[in-house]
């Protein structure tokens, strides 16, 4: 039985799954420093109904001790892209052959192509959160690609070409309201504190699955911050 239990509504044709953060599958090594909780089906967690969302294949919450983290592992055909909350990511990766450090405000992208290795640590001396999310590619092979967009300004798109997708940060003080994009499938995920949307409330950890988004938006309930993926609906997206 899949542990996610979706809850959905119709609003003027579109249809909203709302995903709750104490409902994502539990993963990492507690005894090495990591903590993962994962949106979509994900290795032992696998949920034939919860692969994907569009181009999204993953939502990891992750929380990396200082001196954890991942050692080098391969990716292919990934677009991976990192939203730094708390801490400092060290990352390392066989295309620029040397670490970069990821802070609260970078964007970092990973486009894995016919293949990378890297490596990512909390090499300070507090505690890293950090939301890193796969998207499948529009097509497949070509060569690695690597950047970090450093301080990105709230409501600046940040697209990802090979997902055909484009990543919007919102964030929002006590009351301020923020339109959603219009598009086929919208992805929302509350970083920090608790929006409302459609009549129903949002808070850190959930996540909104929205299907033919028009006229939506966002309340903030104090101060929030959140990711929003705005993303085509071609078939070929699952």
């Amino acid at each position: 039985m899949a542990r996610w239990a979706g809850t959905g509504g119709d609003y003027g044709g579109r249809v909203i799954h709302v995903h709750r953060g104490d409902e994502r599958y539990p993963g990492g090594d507690v005894a090495a420093g990591i903590e993962t909780r994962h949106a979509f089906s994900f290795g032992p967690h696998y949920d034939p109904d919860n692969l994907r969302f569009g181009a999204l294949i993953a939502c990891n919450e992750e929380r990396l001790a200082p001196g954890a983290g991942f050692d080098e592992h391969p990716h292919r055909d990934t677009e991976i892209v990192t939203w730094v909350v708390e801490g400092e990511l060290t990352h390392r990766d066989s295309t620029t052959g040397h670490g970069t450090v990821v802070r609260p405000g970078d964007v970092q992208r990973l486009s894995a192509a016919d293949g990378v290795r890297h490596e990512e640590r909390n090499d300070g001396a507090a505690p890293l959160r950090f939301v890193q999310m796969w998207l499948a590619p529009a097509g497949f092979g070509g060569e690695p690609e690597y950047e970090v967009v450093r301080g990105i300004a709230d409501g600046t798109p940040y697209a990802v070409p090979g997902a055909a997708a484009l990543l919007h940060l919102r964030r929002l003080a006590d009351g301020a309201r923020s339109a959603l994009p219009d598009a086929p499938r919208v992805y929302v995920h509350v970083v920090r504190g608790a929006v409302r949307l459609a009549g129903g409330r949002l808070a850190a950890g959930d996540a909104a699955r929205i299907t033919d988004a028009t006229d939506l938006e966002l309340a903030a309930e104090g101060d929030a911050e959140c990711l929003m993926w705005e993303m085509p609906g071609e078939p070929s997206y699952g």
